[in-house]
């Protein structure tokens, strides 16, 4: 291993030695603060049910997620935590956030005074963004953790021992995530640094870390599985390592742990650029700051503390990730395990695409216009490096997880909007991306559909494709990509392949006129059906690119919308092997996951918005709840929250890549989205009230608007919206 120049930069950095006397962060329940919104986050919403979501230290969109890590494991422990749970086997550096596959829990650090099992209560926790505290038993060491992008900050107070200890940690991570090479250099008596790397959901994930105390230890060891290793350099498989102290009662030992992609020296510097001091409160007040700063582009105001509870916690869970995968100095590690220097970008990671072009995507166009560009050039980097846009990225490695195409999606809707970046490689990247043969696309352009035995999932595959291609045909006509344009317009419509008039559902293929027999639209065997974590009732209504193609094809608006009610109505086993992401359930309507999201908002292009008013309402009270089991499914790194955020404001894109919002039922009685150019769009309801949930009239800027739904642009040029509610549906808005 080459150390190249990192001794100067660590010994200078370990010289910064200060003691800390700090107050301790309590809970308060203080009268609410003007311009404070993280006092209306709750971390601990989506930690029970199957939410899991993360817990723990971090700032927006930032590299370090540090949290505690349970000793339980299973599929609810995705994050590493649960609510359910109460034990901690260390602070971990890496988390995700409301996936349904558990990875990461990089460099697990442990305070201890013995080696009895550290246990806690959620009475003796504080949890807030960008901080977390927590009082452990038997050895009642008290922990505190709070994060700059790239830098984790740890603060244990430590009662009187003469065998108070740390534990590094480099063995196991969450989840799949399994070792497959550890290394740790003691540098002196206050610094070591090293490296894990694994596999997992990520099959080559590599983390490099530096860590500096504040007080020297008296004694380093390692060890490797169950055998002790001697010197101050350390390499295997299963790395465990423990920095030995001597404390007296209340003594607090700090620690910064910098972690980056591409080196050790490189996460030193990153704690030299972030943390240089050991004054762990201003930490925490920065990232409070950070937080409050994202969380103020969206202003609320309602009079019930449980909306607004509900609404700041989903939009702090929006910026968990994208996460920071680049170094202070722009340094990244690319998909290719190249190392690009001074990148003129923030690299990111961590995206859920199949989950998140729906809605999550589209909310950063609004209220993170410039991390859109870097996404963006993120996305077209991973292209130029695997030769295709991403489809579940994570840690520098395509996963392939779930179906479709949502990179391009998400790219096209870029495009559309006018973000600036290459739209030309984007283009580019868009439509190689989707002439590849993989994942059943040679069956897409050789058949139009994709049959059923070649394949598991084919009608989710097929369906989501069609979105992916509608998209790229809407840019290639802006573009005046005529022939391009002709080409993937076609394909967008071949969603048409799979519906089966008879059944009036989407359907599986084995041949050109030949259904797979036998058919049940409710029963749904996870990975070895024909849909993704979902049935036939569910996937009938994935067309969200052609909302009026799918009215026509079931025979106009009459019987769609009776088809369209009995969804929400029909009641059925899912079958003993469904899978549990299939939860939330309103008749066979799944809120829990993604491909239902836009759903409701379908009876607005049916001239019926007062039936997605209805819904929407019912889910927005009822399936989002401010407690640790809120959510009625996984977060999914951001999805299920944007589904509420936008659904309180009072719209949602119900396809993402129209530049479309669709009118819905406001949740706030004023709401302000404060743009980054300066502009602001401001949100009046007039008689909003649990009874009246129906829009009765819109204006913008004074003008009446009789359209179904808001433009982007509308939103960006910043105005005045007014919407007047009533308790019966209106005989006139939303008709036309």
């Amino acid at each position: 291993m080459k150390f190249l120049n990192i001794m100067p930069c660590l010994l200078g950095l370990g010289l910064c030695l200060a003691s800390n006397a700090n107050a301790q962060i309590k809970k308060t329940s203080n009268p609410a603060v003007p311009g404070n919104f993280t006092q209306f986050v709750d971390p601990y919403i989506g930690t029970g049910g199957h939410g899991h979501v993360f817990l723990g230290a971090s700032v927006p969109f930032g590299a370090v997620q540090l949290g505690p890590t349970n000793r339980s494991e299973g599929w609810d422990w995705c994050s590493g935590y649960h609510y359910s749970d109460s034990t901690i086997v260390g602070f971990s550096h890496t988390h995700l956030s409301g996936t349904g596959i558990g990875d990461l829990g990089d460099i697990s650090v442990l305070p201890a005074v013995d080696d009895k099992l550290a246990l806690y209560t959620h009475d003796k926790e504080v949890v807030k963004p960008g901080y977390y505290g927590v009082r452990m038993s038997p050895s009642n060491i008290h922990a505190e953790l709070t994060a700059s992008e790239r830098v984790g900050f740890h603060r244990y107070t430590f009662p009187a021992s003469t065998s108070a200890k740390i534990k590094i940690n480099l063995r196991k991570g969450i989840g799949w995530d399994l070792a497959t090479d550890t290394y740790i250099k003691q540098i002196n008596d206050t610094t070591i640094a090293g490296y894990r790397f694994s596999r997992g959901w990520a099959r080559d994930q590599r983390i490099y870390f530096t860590a500096i105390f504040s007080k020297p230890f008296e004694k380093f060891v390692a060890s490797d599985s169950s055998a002790v290793l001697k010197g101050t350099e350390f390499r295997g498989k299963k790395l465990v390592a423990t920095a030995y102290f001597k404390t007296s009662d209340q003594e607090q030992i700090q620690m910064r742990v910098g972690i980056s992609p591409v080196s050790m020296e490189n996460a030193a510097l990153n704690i030299q650029a972030e943390i240089p001091g050991w004054n762990f409160d201003e930490i925490v007040n920065m990232a409070d700051a950070a937080w409050n700063k994202e969380l103020a582009k969206l202003d609320v105001k309602t009079s019930i503390m449980k909306d607004k509870r509900n609404f700041y916690t989903a939009l702090y869970h929006t910026m968990i990730a994208p996460s920071t995968f680049n170094d202070h100095n722009g340094d990244y590690r690319g998909t290719d395990k190249k190392v690009y220097k001074n990148a003129d970008f923030t690299n990111l990671t961590t995206f859920s695409l199949w989950d998140t072009y729906r809605a999550a995507h589209p909310l950063y166009t609004l209220i993170q216009p410039k991390r859109v560009n870097d996404m963006m050039k993120t996305m077209l980097a991973i292209y130029q490096q695997q030769g295709k846009l991403p489809v579940w990225h994570l840690m520098g490695n395509e996963t392939n997880t779930m179906v479709g195409n949502p990179g391009i999606i998400v790219v096209a809707d870029a495009v559309l909007k006018g973000f600036k970046f290459d739209h030309e490689l984007a283009f580019e990247a868009m439509k190689k991306t989707a002439m590849l043969d993989e994942r059943g696309l040679n069956f897409v352009k050789k058949l139009g559909y994709i049959p059923a035995d070649s394949t598991v999932e084919s009608v989710a595959m097929g369906l989501e494709y069609s979105i992916a291609d509608w998209s790229i045909a809407e840019v290639a006509r802006k573009m005046k990509k005529t022939a391009d344009y002709n080409y993937f317009h076609k394909r967008g419509l071949n969603y048409q392949n799979y519906f089966d008039k008879q059944t009036q559902f989407m359907r599986a293929k084995v041949g050109p006129n030949k259904w797979r027999t036998p058919f049940d639209p409710i029963r749904s065997i996870h990975r070895s059906d024909d849909y993704t974590e979902g049935n036939a009732w569910q996937y009938t209504w994935l067309v969200p690119q052609d909302p009026a193609g799918l009215i026509k094809m079931m025979g106009g608006t009459a019987p769609f919308t009776k088809k369209l009610d009995s969804l929400f109505i029909v009641e059925g086993h899912l079958g003993d092997e469904a899978s549990p992401d299939i939860s939330g359930l309103i008749g066979q309507y799944a809120h829990g996951n993604e491909p239902s999201h836009h759903i409701t908002y379908l009876y607005a292009y049916a001239k019926q918005p007062w039936k997605t008013a209805k819904h929407v309402r019912h889910i927005l009270n009822d399936l989002y709840t401010d407690a640790p089991d809120g959510l009625s499914g996984n977060e999914d790194v951001g999805q299920m929250s944007s589904w509420y955020i936008f659904s309180a404001l009072g719209f949602y894109p119900a396809n993402p890549i129209s530049g479309q919002y669709v009118f819905g039922s406001p949740l706030f009685d004023e709401a302000t989205i404060n743009l980054e150019s300066g502009k602001k769009f401001n949100i009046k309801v007039q008689n909003n009230s649990p009874e009246n949930i129906y829009i009765q009239s819109v204006s913008l800027n004074g003008k009446t608007l009789n359209s179904i739904f808001l433009k982007h642009e509308e939103i960006t040029k910043g105005g005045n919206l007014t919407i007047i509610m009533g308790s019966q549906p209106s005989k006139t808005w939303g008709l036309k």
